[in-house]
């Protein structure tokens, strides 16, 4: 009878040794982790030492993390880090999409020892993969799924435990905040070079705008642009002809940011190529459409003002390509429109474009717009529109070029009051004095 009970004993301190030395392992590898997750180690360093630990310590054949991309709803997990037991040379397991289905529905463990004769996974067959036992916990972070931890094949017949379950569920949770953080820190490190780019790109598109207005007896010129974003889809330009001959032009590309600005720089080279003191304005019009149509698809386009100022003989010849029309306003403050063109740039090749001259007389203004000055809305959904443009023209006419675009501005600003800019504003003055 002692003997029976001292067996008794003898059985219970073996296995409180075993539970013992089991919690002392599942303590150690938890730390292992903790000391990784608070260390320099890179992230897939910290994530592969995970699945190492859980392929030693839970006697598996394979381990992997994978993460849950949820805008790619054909293959929503990535295998970020797969380990195996270095002693197999067997090849990597893969969740069934019916597995990772079933993960993503229920987020919840996953514990299988025996697939074949599960009831919730009957269409399961080992001959199409090689797993018998798996065991999948998801890595959540108040309450969303961010990935999962999947252990396959235990190698002991008794498979999978929950003592098992319980220490894969630990780890996930501690993964799951490493994972997230180091995600949002590539996502504010992907942002500021963004900006860094963005910023740059803006620097780029400043000097491709002219520098400084030119200088030409007789005349007052002055030209500005503020993009709705960073960078924007509005230029205007001077070229130099001749001595007493210069080419100016105001362009709106379909679009905004990025993409405008593009096609903004490729409309600047494609007029500077173009122009010419021998190159009439309808030519290089039609030259210039004909380049921009075949360098860009159908859903892009330009409009675009182009003249030629001759200083000596106080002439403008111009090509209007579907641009809004500018203001000629004289002295005695009545309006000439200039309409004489043809279609916006890009849109069908082959066009034949018009010219037309005109005679700015003393004390004239031209004055070139973009529609995100007439278009500017108020709280209450009222355009800026061209009649107030050419108010506020006629009352600041006898002030610089320069100050001109400063009183159309404020008046802009005035009108959409909170309301943000929504567009490129651009305005180029050509007075006559």
């Amino acid at each position: 009878m002692a003997s029976e009970e001292s067996n008794k004993q003898i059985e219970r301190i073996t296995e409180e040794n075993k539970r013992l030395r089991l919690a002392v392992e599942e303590l150690s590898i938890l730390n292992d982790i903790a000391t990784a997750i608070t260390s320099t180690q890179s992230l897939e360093q910290i994530v592969e030492l995970i699945v190492q630990k859980c392929v030693k310590h839970l006697k598996v054949e394979q381990g992997a993390v994978m993460i849950l991309d949820e805008k790619d709803r054909d293959n929503p997990f990535h295998t970020m880090v797969r380990k195996q037991d270095t002693v197999a040379d067997i090849l990597p397991y893969r969740l069934d999409t019916q597995l990772t289905g079933w993960m993503i529905k229920n987020k919840a463990p996953l514990l299988v020892n025996d697939f074949k004769n599960d009831g919730r996974f009957s269409w399961f067959s080992d001959k199409e993969i090689p797993i018998h036992s798996l065991l999948s916990v998801p890595m959540l972070l108040k309450g969303r799924m961010v990935g999962l931890i999947a252990v396959f094949n235990k190698r002991m017949e008794t498979g999978f435990t929950s003592d098992d379950q319980r220490l894969l569920a630990i780890i996930a949770a501690q993964s799951a905040h490493v994972i997230e953080n180091a995600r949002l820190y590539l996502e504010e490190q992907s942002l500021i070079k963004l900006q860094e780019e963005m910023r740059l790109a803006t620097d780029i598109q400043v000097n491709l705008l002219p520098n400084y207005m030119p200088q030409i007896p007789g005349y007052d010129i002055s030209g500005k642009s503020i993009p709705a974003k960073e960078v924007g889809g509005d230029y205007f330009d001077f070229i130099h002809l001749a001595s007493n001959t210069i080419a100016f032009c105001l362009g709106d590309v379909s679009g905004k940011g990025m993409p405008a600005a593009l096609l903004m720089a490729n409309l600047q080279a494609t007029l500077r190529g173009q122009s010419g003191i021998d190159v009439s304005c309808k030519q290089c019009v039609e030259r210039s459409n004909n380049l921009i149509f075949q360098s860009t698809d159908s859903k892009k386009f330009a409009t675009l003002f182009y003249g030629v100022l001759d200083s000596q003989l106080h002439q403008i010849t111009y090509c209007n390509a579907g641009h809004d029309n500018p203001y000629i306003i004289l002295r005695d403050k009545q309006f000439i429109r200039l309409n004489t063109g043809g279609v916006v740039l890009g849109f069908v090749p082959e066009f034949a474009f018009e010219e037309d001259k005109i005679t700015l007389e003393p004390g004239s203004i031209m004055a070139i717009y973009s529609d995100g000055i007439t278009e500017a809305m108020n709280t209450r959904e009222v355009e800026f529109g061209e009649e107030r443009l050419a108010e506020v023209i006629t009352k600041y006419m006898h002030e610089s070029s320069e100050m001109i675009i400063q009183r159309i501005l404020e008046a802009v600003h005035e009108h959409i009051a909170d309301m943000p800019q929504m567009d490129d504003m651009t305005l180029l003055i050509i007075k006559r004095e």
